[in-house]
This record gives structure tokens, sequence and C-alpha cells, in this order.
């Protein structure tokens, strides 16, 4: 059964960057789900399957917190994944629900149909607006984010996430379970705003084994994407 939770949330939409020259960046795949749902490990062994075996794609797990009451909390859920699958979710107007994935920020889909999210990564790779070119670094313990210039504007997220967790849920609906996780979003923050001029940032590296830099235009759509 499909778990959903209406979260009504207001968001600001904007006009949409026009598209510029940028080198090819891979499509954002981003899972929203709990260990507590039992409808969920379909939709993260596809995410896995994705992590391992598609270069092309960036998948991101966020954990949200709603189902933490009830009788598992979840590890890694955290109120910023619930607040972003809000906006996503008052932007499609179905609410929040796990599995969902969003592909790029354009469209949201059941994360277990396979066929469906495939077709819609294929699009959207095909068909990506990439406002500019991200690149991400590191020197010692700090992260190096150069943002190209283009045409448009965004925000720039800094995204860190852990490359695999292993869980023995013991309690909810997973209960006696045990659960392989990849890419597993542990922190989301805002780094700036850009609006087509060439941005060079120098920022402490994110909680996270790994980190990842979105460029979201003002209606939610991915424009840019970079990451170790």
């Amino acid at each position: 059964m499909l778990s959903r939770l209406l979260i009504p949330l207001a968001v600001t939409m904007g006009l949409a960057p026009d598209i510029a020259d940028a080198a090819d960046r891979p499509v954002v795949v981003e899972l929203f789900t709990s260990q507590g749902c039992s409808s969920c490990p379909p939709a993260n062994a596809y995410l896995n399957d994705l992590a391992r075996e598609r270069h092309d794609v960036l998948p991101l797990a966020f954990h949200v917190t709603y189902w933490d009451r009830l009788g598992w909390k979840d590890p890694f859920s955290l109120p910023v994944a619930t607040d972003r699958q809000a906006r996503y979710g008052s932007r499609f107007g179905d609410g929040s629900y796990t599995p969902e994935i969003v592909v790029d920020g354009l469209n949201s889909h059941v994360g277990s149909y396979r066929d469906e999210i495939g077709s819609a990564i294929d699009r959207a790779k095909a068909g990506a607006t990439t406002a500019t070119a991200v690149k991400v670094s590191r020197k010692n313990d700090q992260l190096l984010v150069e943002i190209g210039a283009g045409n448009g504007r965004g925000r720039v997220l800094l995204v860190g996430f852990d490359h695999y967790h292993k869980t023995a849920i013991r309690r909810g609906e997973n209960g006696g379970r045990t659960f392989e996780e990849l890419n597993v979003v542990r922190s989301v923050r805002p780094l700036a705003d850009w609006h087509g001029v060439p941005l060079d940032l120098t920022e402490q590296a994110p909680e996270g084994e790994d980190a990842a830099v979105l460029v979201e235009a003002p209606d939610g759509r991915i424009v840019g994407a970079g990451r170790l």
C-alpha cells in the first residue's frame, strides 16, 4: 500500500532560467523514503541500483521524519528532507507520500515504478535545462565549489551524503528486516543565490562522506548539478 501524508506548503514560483551552454550534468533523482515504511524497500533497491549502475544519474535518498512516530525512528530522517518533499508536494499537487521519487525537480513518481521512472530519467536527460556548469572539489577539509556563468538564477544547495549504510530494523512495519541503503542524505544547506555570474565558494565539508551541489531554479527545477 502506498503510504501518504498530505502536507500543504506554499512554494514560491518564479521565472525559469534560460538554457545556457554548460557541461553535461547528471540527472538528479531524489527518493523520499523511510525505514519505517513497509512499501519503501523496492524503491530503496531501485535507488541502490541507480547508484551502482548509472554514472549519468545522481541518486539521493532523503529520509523523511513523519514515519518516526509510528514504531521505528529512522536514524537518518531529517526535517529538511520532510520540508523539501512538502514543497514538491505543494507544487505537484499530490501531497507527500513514501516512497516518492522526483526526477530533476520536474515530476514525481511512485518510487518503485521502475519503468515509469526510467522513462522520466531518459526524458530529463534528453531535454535537461542546464543553466550553468557546477564543479566540486576538495582541499583538505574544505570544498571548493565553482558555479559557472549562464542565464537565469537559482539557489545553490550543498548536499552531504553517505555511500552505504546497513541497518537492522527492530520495530515498526519493517521490524526484523535488515536494510542496505546507498547515497543516504545526511545534510542539506543553502550556500548562495546564483544570478548568472560565476561564483567561487569555499565551504566546510558537510556532514556525510560525499558531497553534491545542486542549482535549483525558482520553480524547483534542477538546472545545475555536480558532485565530488
